[in-house]
């Protein structure tokens, strides 16, 4: 048999096993695993794919995803996706636009697109969100302390309590540079305590004392991006040790070799590189917002989804930390959060373009609330990215919203976070600036109705092309009759779906 002959009958093999070509929305592969999209899971013979020879097994998380190996699964790939391309189509029925279809296109174009970010590069990325992302609850802890000891310091009141608050609020960040060093060395596969003590050297206070080459360090230079880069550097020096030092002497010197070739590259060359790359960042973001605030806005509040889906985004994490570190808060996250809004306004508008669908109108009633506190993946992939055009004229609105905001940061009104994660209504308690707390809060809020406004005016008048509103403004429920068949049983269930097709825009 033929290579090619061979891959057909493994792609042959597992199409039926997962309830055949008409069970699958969606078809992409890493580089182990092919990723299935499914509308039914309960279709899916489990242990008799396992029994397949070429199987190595099977792993659900967003797609259900069944190992072959390297090399063999990019060859099964082809040939599955041509099974499922010729496979016979269902008998035409009345098409189904309820939210629950509109969902499950929204689910499978979020796989496809999970799958097609699994590069090098964006794992890489991946891992660095792994290290930022647990610190994320104590950065917003500890954030809303800061905004409420500086509120009680501005009202004057509780003189008592505000340099508790203060110790409160300020201790996390300042040993932020240790727990980055620890989740570092964690997530690279080396001992975390290891990555953690190398980190510490940066905040330590005695490296005040030390002059290398004609300079004297500082405690904190180099903050995060330099605790990222000693743990990582620890972690190859451990690894170095674990296959060279002998076993009888690999616990006594492993650990003293990493602490110490690390901590003298750290001392006499991270400490000063990382400081002028994160001085580099926090300059550059603040000249940028003060001399073409409206611009970059506008593109960072329109191009940040995108980015997000492109899984690019996690590049930002370790720059907002970095500003937080610097500054107090981050400048960047505030613009970002109007994406969020953008969304909210296209949902707001495809609510009352589709006065018929009542299954995608509760969806949305159903989806605001989380929507206005900056949880828009319900909308997104429940809404605006399946209809296609109403997630662009979405991010139209995000960019209205982010050139707002930088508008007034050109006019020196700086608006900031000081803490990351939270995002639409959620951030307020987080806002913090260069002015007081009543002109920062206004001016995010009005950022929010721009958004909002601009993603619904976009959407209500461009977010839909007529086939689109025609094929998506009928009723869902009122002619159940035509979207059920009979199984074989003689229970009427849901009709098989064809490959849904992309929205027509």
């Amino acid at each position: 048999m033929s290579t090619d002959d061979k891959n057909r009958a493994i792609a042959a093999a597992i199409l039926p096993l997962v309830g055949g070509a008409e069970n699958i929305s969606s078809v992409a592969h890493c580089m182990t695993r092919l990723r299935l999209g499914l509308r039914d899971r309960s279709l899916v013979r489990d242990e008799a794919l396992k029994a397949l020879p070429s199987v190595m097994g099977v792993v659900e998380d967003d797609t259900y995803q069944i190992v072959l190996g390297p090399g063999t699964v990019a060859r099964v790939t082809p040939e599955l996706e041509a099974l499922v391309a010729a496979a016979p189509k269902a008998a035409p029925t009345a098409p189904s636009h309820d939210a629950d279809d509109l969902a499950a296109h929204g689910a499978a174009l979020k796989a496809a697109q999970k799958a097609k970010n699994a590069t090098p590069f964006k794992l890489f990325l991946r891992r660095i969100a792994n290290i930022f992302v647990p610190l994320i609850p104590a950065l917003i802890g500890c954030g809303i302390i800061a905004g409420l000891n500086g509120l009680l310091i501005n009202l004057g009141w509780l003189p008592g309590v505000t340099p508790a608050l203060a110790a409160m609020a300020s201790g996390f960040m300042a040993l932020i540079a240790v727990f980055v060093g620890y989740n570092t060395a964690k997530e690279f596969g080396g001992t975390a305590i290891l990555g953690g003590a190398v980190a510490a050297i940066i905040v330590f206070p005695g490296v005040a004392k030390i002059d290398a080459f004609g300079q004297t360090r500082s405690p904190g230079q180099g903050g995060v991006l330099g605790a990222l880069g000693a743990a990582i550097l620890a972690v190859y020096v451990e690894k170095w040790c674990r296959r060279w030092v002998p076993e009888s002497l690999d616990v006594l010197v492993t650990p003293t070799l990493t602490v110490l070739i690390s901590g003298l590259v750290t001392i006499f060359g991270l400490m000063f590189v990382a400081g002028e790359i994160s001085t580099a960042i926090g300059e550059f973001a603040n000249w940028l917002l003060a001399n073409a605030g409206a611009g970059a806005g506008f593109l960072l509040g329109g191009l940040f989804l995108p980015l997000v889906m492109l899984g690019l985004h996690q590049a930002l994490i370790p720059i907002h930390t970095t500003l937080i570190e610097q500054q107090g808060y981050t400048v960047l996250l505030p613009i970002l959060a109007m994406a969020g809004a953008g969304q909210v306004g296209a949902a707001m508008a495809v609510y009352l373009k589709l006065p018929r669908n009542g299954s995608i109108r509760r969806t949305i009633k159903s989806a605001l609330p989380a929507g206005f506190l900056g949880v828009g993946e319900p909308l997104i992939y429940g809404v605006s990215l399946p209809l296609g055009r109403p997630f662009i004229t979405a991010c139209v609105g995000g960019a209205f919203g982010g050139g707002f905001v930088g508008l007034f940061s050109m006019l020196g009104d700086t608006v900031g976070s000081t803490a990351i994660g939270p995002s639409g209504w959620a951030l307020f308690p987080l806002l913090d600036g260069n002015k007081g707390l009543g002109e920062t809060i206004a001016i995010y809020a009005g950022g929010l109705l721009v958004g909002y406004l601009a993603g619904f005016v976009a959407t209500y008048f461009w977010g839909f092309s007529r086939e689109l509103l025609e094929e998506f403004n009928v009723d869902t429920e009122t002619a159940p009759a035509e979207l059920t068949v009979a199984t074989g049983g003689g229970t009427p269930t849901k009709a098989p779906e064809t490959e849904p097709e992309p929205a027509k825009v």
